[in-house]
């Protein structure tokens, strides 16, 4: 270990997955994927349970090991290289702090492990206490921390040793509604600081749309689609991904000509679905009160639900199909009340 502040000390690599097969006895949990992660990028694996992200990141530990494929980091195969070999840090769910350790005891323990002397092993303890917001309580024990708290310390340990890549397994799922807000912009702070490549594991597809550069959406052992959170957003490429990323509506609509067709509304379409009837992905944000001479469709609201800058309403169209609104706070609108709305003309996904 360098002498040099983290910051500075951080020297990021690529990870590549080529074909990556994982079975577990006769299951097979991922399937031929591929994944480049760029040095320095922060990408995370986003897909429901079951979907084989935590698999994938086991594999990139070496936890686990390939049935098949190839893991490179920076162009080198460590397939069969062991873990303590692999220059990684890892975050987990659970803290797996030790109870009789303070913070700053915790932190050093890897460094202590590799022989650091204590004087270098303390400093850099505390660096990379200092690092996570906790340097004022490097001596206080875990279970008089919080679970935030607990958390950015085992954050910090795996910082401390200077790995080339950073590997977090759902480390925020565990915290309440506000921690976890808080938590996860830290997080994004420090591997921004670092420069540090980072693989990221969650099922909560906002918290993978507010932090990444690139999410790979999972689904039964393979990528779905990969790209930035805009893309994965704006333009998903199949109907698994529009279903998981985001809140949609599904609306039935007719495709001609290369474009749905939904209550006499024409509306553009993402890739070339073929003709006939289909369902299509509608944004709530994409369905607006619809003005006068309008074509629109006549729905009653169900429910309205305040979200503090704006207001998410439910109503069900006379043909019995429901829809999500997404509207201005101040448009308040009661269970029972008639409105005509209209869809936004922008690119949809389909679903035949």
């Amino acid at each position: 270990m360098t002498d040099e502040p983290l910051a500075v000390a951080r020297q990021a690599t690529s990870v590549v997955l080529e074909s990556v097969t994982k079975d577990f006895g006769t299951n097979r949990v991922l399937k031929d994927l591929d994944l480049t992660v760029e040095a320095g990028e922060f990408v995370s694996l986003l897909g429901p349970s079951g979907c084989g992200k935590t698999t994938a990141l086991r594999l990139i530990a070496g936890l686990e090991q390939v049935t098949a494929g190839v893991i490179r980091m920076d162009q080198v195969d460590v397939s069969r290289v062991p873990t303590n070999k692999r220059d990684i840090g890892m975050v987990f769910q659970a803290y797996s702090l030790f109870p009789h350790m303070t913070a700053l005891q915790n932190t050093m323990f890897g460094l202590q492990m590799r022989k650091t002397p204590r004087a270098d092993a303390r400093r850099q303890g505390m660096e990379a206490l200092d690092l996570v917001g906790l340097a004022d309580l490097a001596d206080r024990y875990p279970h008089a921390m919080s679970g935030g708290q607990q958390q950015r310390i085992a954050l910090a340990r795996a910082l401390v040793t200077s790995p080339k890549v950073l590997l977090l397994d759902e480390p925020l799922s565990a915290l309440d509604a506000q921690v976890r807000l808080q938590l996860r912009v830290e997080v994004r702070r420090i591997q921004i600081s670092l420069g540090i490549t980072t693989v990221f594991v969650t099922h909560d597809q906002e918290e993978a749309l507010a932090i990444s550069d690139r999410v790979a959406v999972m689904n039964a052992g393979q990528i779905e689609q990969i790209g930035t959170p805009e893309e994965l957003y704006l333009f998903p490429a199949t109907p698994v991904v529009a279903a998981f990323v985001g809140m949609s509506s599904l609306v039935r609509a007719v495709v001609r000509d290369g474009v749905a067709y939904a209550w006499d509304i024409a509306i553009p379409l993402i890739g070339n679905p073929p003709a006939g009837d289909c369902e299509i992905f509608v944004r709530p944000e994409h369905v607006r009160i619809a003005t006068d001479g309008e074509p629109g469709i006549h729905a009653t609201v169900e429910t309205s639900t305040f979200l503090g800058s704006m207001r998410r309403t439910q109503v069900v169209a006379d043909d019995g199909q429901r829809l999500t609104v997404q509207h201005a706070a101040e448009q308040h609108l009661d269970v029972g009340d008639s409105v005509n709305l209209t869809i936004v003309p922008v690119p949809v996904a389909v679903r035949k």
